[in-house]
This record gives structure tokens, C-alpha cells and sequence, in this order.
């Protein structure tokens, strides 16, 4: 019998790309796979499609939106009453949007999406993570998180001007957002040592998903289309979160970035210590947490 059979594993954002080809793959192991989306429609959708693919009826479909702190909020009390214990939590959801927006709440909704949610949903779950150990965290970041910057003083980038900074996946404050991930899951996993929850954050390479889709952009959605040719699969972008999801090689692994399947090392800035500390300190400031 697979070690997944039976496991719950949540799996944001899996009602396309990487994320569904990852909840495909889990399910075909075995596992009970929980998809969080926002969007029920295309949820219900993708959740036939991954039940007819997998083979496996143990696919739950909880809706949320991950750019609202009270909604991910709302998701993990529903969550507990429905489960009562959590093997697997990927946060594969991402966003890139062609403009500056703030949520209701007050945050930038890229921060909110790429870093906040992530960190939120984290903790909220952790206790339940923590009884159920081991079990594991994996956090999908980008390649492009080498270009980004943290500014402790300014994380919702007030200060960054210009249509460059929202256009398109390369903005900057994208990238930002995908080093704050890792810069996260350094520290994540330096908190948990001992616990039996580990926590790794992976680089899912140039893959063809739907994340152009969010920017509201005619000029992003034909980028998108343009350099589709040379992205590869989302099947073979959701090889690492699968394969830190499961495999034996990994067990008992964590604070570490992975790429094709393989330890990988991120930007010099991303192994600061004090900054993933500030960082850390600073986004409980935001949430109105602590751990």
C-alpha cells in the first residue's frame, strides 16, 4: 500500500496548471485530496476531471480566496470541522495583475496572494499539521524571486512607481513576492525543527499556467500566449511539488529549495537570517498574529 493512501493533502490553486496536476497525481497515489480555489465553477469542473483521471473519489473541493485573510480564516475553521488531521499542505496558488489593487482588508492583492495568504493559511493549519506529523509544507515560488528585494519598512512596495511594476510576471513586485515565500520558509522551518512538520519551498521552472490570466492585461495575455511554445508542461512543472510531497527521499528534509527534483540554492539574500526574522515579525504585525 502507497504511504499517500489515505493521506489529506490540501492543494491551493488546483483547479488548473500546476496546482491540478499535482492534486492528479496525489490522488492516483491515493491520497485524499482537498482543492481550494476560489472560483466554484471552474472548481467543480476540475475536481471531475481529477476524479476521472486519478481514478480516486476522495477529492473535496473547499472554496477560498486566498487574497482575503477572512476568508482563509473562514477555510481553516470549515477545514477542522470536516477533518482531523492534515499530512500534506501545498501553497501552489500565485497571482501576477496588471495593476495596483487593494483588497477590502487594506493589502496589495499580489503580496496578498503570493505571500500573505501562504503565511496565514500556514498558521492557521499548523496545529493540526503539527498533530498529525510527520507530515509536510511545500511553498511554490519562481526562479524570478533572485530579482526581487524586501524592504522590511515597505513589503506592499508603496513606494514603487511606474507601469513596469505590475505589467506582466517579471515585474518586480512579483518577484518580491515569490523571495518573501522563501525568505518564509527558511525561517518556517528553522521554528518547526523538532516538531515533525517539515517545510521546503520549491521553483517550479518556465511552465505554461494560467497565471497571466489574472492581470486584466490584453497586452500580458498575449505575452503569455507568445512565449507559450517555450514553456514546458504543466505536467513537468508539477514534478518537484509532487515528488516533495511524497517521496521517501525527502522524508524528514526541510528548509530547503528544490528545482527538477533536486536541491537547488536560492539568492544570497534569501539565506539572511535577520531579514527572514524582520520578515517574519513584520507579517504577524500585518495579520494581527503571533506564533
Amino acid at each position: 500500500m502507497s504511504e499517500m493512501q489515505n493521506k489529506i493533502c490540501i492543494v491551493t490553486g488546483s483547479n488548473s496548471g500546476i496546482g491540478k496536476e499535482t492534486a492528479i497525481s496525489l490522488a492516483k497515489m491515493g491520497a485524499a485530496v482537498v482543492m481550494v480555489v476560489r472560483s466554484k465553477e471552474r472548481g467543480e469542473k476540475a475536481q471531475k476531471e481529477i476524479m476521472k483521471q486519478s481514478g480516486n473519489n476522495s477529492v473535496d473541493l473547499m472554496i477560498c480566496d486566498l487574497s482575503s485573510m477572512e476568508s482563509i480564516r473562514h477555510f481553516a475553521k470549515e477545514f477542522k470541522k470536516k477533518y482531523k488531521r492534515l499530512g500534506v499542505l501545498v501553497n501552489n496558488a500565485g497571482a501576477v495583475y496588471n495593476k495596483r489593487e487593494i483588497t477590502p482588508e487594506g493589502f496589495e492583492r499580489t503580496f496578498a496572494v503570493n505571500y500573505l495568504g501562504p503565511f496565514l493559511l500556514t498558521h492557521e493549519l499548523l496545529d493540526m499539521l503539527k498533530s498529525s506529523a510527520p507530515s509536510r509544507i511545500i511553498n511554490v515560488s519562481s526562479g524570478l524571486a533572485k530579482d526581487g528585494k524586501v524592504d522590511v519598512d515597505d513589503l506592499q512596495s508603496e513606494n514603487v512607481t511606474g507601469k513596469k511594476a505590475y505589467s506582466h510576471a517579471r515585474s518586480p513586485f512579483y518577484a518580491n513576492t515569490k523571495l518573501m515565500l522563501i525568505l518564509h520558509t527558511y525561517e518556517l522551518a528553522r521554528r518547526l525543527q523538532g516538531s515533525g512538520v517539515t517545510a521546503n519551498v520549491l521553483l517550479p521552472g518556465f511552465t505554461a499556467t494560467n497565471l497571466g490570466r489574472n492581470s486584466g492585461s490584453l497586452r500580458s495575455s498575449i505575452m503569455f500566449k507568445m512565449v507559450r511554445p517555450m514553456q514546458q508542461s504543466a505536467k513537468k512543472g508539477a514534478e518537484t511539488s509532487i515528488y516533495l510531497s511524497s517521496s521517501d527521499e525527502v522524508k524528514g528534509i526541510t528548509g530547503k529549495c528544490f528545482e527538477k527534483k533536486k536541491e537547488k540554492s536560492t539568492c544570497p539574500v534569501s539565506y539572511d537570517e535577520d531579514l527572514q526574522k524582520r520578515l517574519w515579525i513584520k507579517t504577524e504585525s500585518l495579520l494581527g498574529i503571533s506564533s
